[in-house]
């Protein structure tokens, strides 16, 4: 597998952004297009019935740290960057921000409500790249000796793991995905495309909720 000189290395960033890029489109202020939320909002609505349902509780808290999308991102900078993967292996040092992550995602927020619902998974998809961003910020100069690389080349390496977890977060952590990373993932699994007709039980897709049909 090919590895970057420390010389390359704005070239082997440059590769990691648009490796790390989205089809979401995302606005500035990481809301996505109309037509994805609406989507999204599936899940919300999906998620919020299965926490509403009597005797439904909250699962204890696990964590498996930088998983999923996120561990891709990882491997995807330790090829662009050797220091990184040589230095710190398979435990990053931004792991931190994904446990607080998986704390926000395992309860999905105090309110069930499908637009809240929405908005804090969105607030925590940003604090978490704002998390990483600022592991660089608070340690430039010594990860930059540790790395080998100069401290302009340590921010914008970590903007850019911090865009492609963002990224990863945002199209793999959408609710009731049936997803072990799953925004609300410490609720019972829900299904996001169909719903249960409370007169007869049969199946009804939620697709009409968004289509008017």
């Amino acid at each position: 597998m090919t590895r970057c000189p420390i010389s390359a290395v704005a070239v082997c960033l440059a590769a990691l952004s648009a490796a790390a890029a989205t089809a979401q489109e995302e606005a500035p202020s990481g809301n996505s297009p109309q037509w994805l939320k609406s989507i999204e909002m599936l899940g919300h609505t999906a998620l919020a019935e299965r926490r509403n349902r009597p005797g439904v509780e909250l699962n204890a808290f696990t964590t498996d740290g930088c998983s999923g999308g996120m561990s891709t991102i990882w491997a995807i900078a330790g090829r662009a960057i050797p220091a990184l993967a040589d230095i710190h292996s398979e435990r990053p040092p931004w792991e931190h921000c994904c446990v607080t992550h998986d704390r926000a995602y395992h309860s999905a927020g105090p309110d069930p409500e499908p637009e809240a619902s929405y908005a804090n998974r969105l607030a925590a998809d940003l604090a978490l790249k704002s998390c990483v961003e600022d592991t660089a910020a608070s340690r430039t100069e010594p990860l930059a000796g540790e790395y080998g690389l100069s401290q302009d080349e340590v921010s914008l390496a970590y903007s850019l793991i911090a865009e492609g977890m963002f990224s990863a977060v945002r199209i793999g952590g959408q609710p009731c995905s049936g997803l072990p990373w799953r925004w609300g993932y410490g609720w019972p699994d829900c299904q996001a495309f169909f719903s249960l007709d409370p007169g007869t039980g049969d199946a009804v897709p939620r697709l009409k909720e968004i289509s008017g049909d």
